[in-house]
């Protein structure tokens, strides 16, 4: 399998023989509002064309309903016949888009060979739970491939312990930027708590992405390697990759 980063959550995933586009957000530099009152967002323009982007997609995964996650620009720009997956309760945006064939996953579902199980998630604790919703996360299972546990914005919490716990996965994609809006706790998970999720992964292989490309987004690449390596935790188990990078396992 291959996962390439494309920018902040959006990733192309080849495995078990098909392309899976994660988390579309296609839109340029600067033309989505400030969550942190800093800059607008994207803060970064994407490494490549759209087109080249969408071209090979075969399905398309939503976590969640978020202008970070799925964007207007990803609407008009991907085909409306193209298989969606998404959380229950954000079909309804997805059909209002033109999308034709979206699909909610309460529990799991099975396309071309491939598993999908949703999982829950935190997107964040206290008062800002109310305000962010529910998130997902997804676990991707076929024969002849790693099992990959992609866990969506959310913090480290029980949740996401039990799913490491019940799935065992060989690959884990987190959200580390370290989210924060005014006023309010980290909402995704930051450089502790990336860590901490290895820590109960020991077998796994984390890739930490959602980073740099959102102006409430605190955490640099940069020093999450740095706390990585404090911890004695190679690049071989922790990787962060840039916009554009491919990582073949």
């Amino acid at each position: 399998m291959k996962i390439q980063l494309i920018r902040n959550a959006t990733m192309k995933i080849a495995y078990a023989g098909r392309t899976i586009l994660t988390d579309p957000m296609l839109s340029p530099k600067d033309a989505i509002r400030s969550f942190a009152g800093i800059a607008k967002n994207p803060t970064v323009e994407l490494p490549f064309q759209i087109k080249d982007i969408v071209n090979d997609v075969e399905s398309v995964v939503v976590t969640h309903f978020h202008p970070d996650h799925f964007d207007k620009t990803a609407s008009e720009a991907l085909p409306k016949t193209i298989p969606v997956f998404c959380q229950p309760g954000d079909e309804v945006q997805l059909a209002e888009g033109g999308f034709q064939t979206v699909i909610p996953i309460e529990t799991a579902y099975t396309w071309e060979g491939i598993t999908i199980t949703r999982t829950e998630g935190r997107h964040g604790s206290g008062k800002v739970l109310e305000l962010m919703g529910n998130v997902s996360g997804f676990v991707f299972q076929a024969d002849g491939e790693p099992t990959v546990y992609w866990v969506g914005d959310s913090i480290w919490c029980d949740l996401v312990e039990n799913t490491i716990k019940s799935f065992k996965p060989d690959i884990i994609i987190t959200h580390s930027g370290g989210a924060k809006l005014p006023d309010f706790d980290t909402i995704i998970m930051d450089a502790e708590q990336t860590l901490a999720t290895l820590n109960a992964s020991p077998e796994a292989i984390v890739v930490a992405i959602h980073m740099e490309a959102l102006d409430h987004c605190g955490v640099s690449r940069d020093a999450l390697r740095q706390l990585a390596d404090k911890e004695g935790i190679s690049p071989s188990r922790l990787f962060i990759p840039e916009d554009g990078e491919s990582i073949a396992f």
